[in-house]
């Protein structure tokens, strides 16, 4: 069975976290989901592409993460949230991450 790309790990780790913590009332539950979707495609991009692609892909999603908040002010929470998810995927693609397990 073939292995989920970093790009929909980061995708669902972003939109899930936010509507975890949105559904819940519970900003650190959000962050745990946020966490472990994380991990997950930090582990994913090592494991097919390498540490270097691993940093790369996690460090987008953080930054993602970190100006969805600054851009949810200007252009509302959820357009925030989904298009910080969208360039992260798309980082992720665009790093290389070879496919495969």
């Amino acid at each position: 069975m073939p292995a989920v790309s970093s790009a929909a790990l980061t995708t669902a780790g972003l939109i899930g976290g936010y509507s975890t913590a949105r559904a819940t009332g519970n900003r650190p539950l959000g962050g745990a989901v946020l966490a472990v979707f994380g991990a997950a495609a930090f582990e994913t991009a090592r494991r097919r592409s390498g540490v270097g692609t691993a940093v790369a892909v996690t460090g987008t999603y953080l930054a993602a993460f970190g100006l969805s908040h600054p851009l949810a002010k200007k252009i509302g929470a959820w357009p925030a949230v989904l298009s910080t998810a969208a360039a992260t995927a798309a980082a992720a693609v665009a790093s290389g991450e070879r496919g495969g397990t």
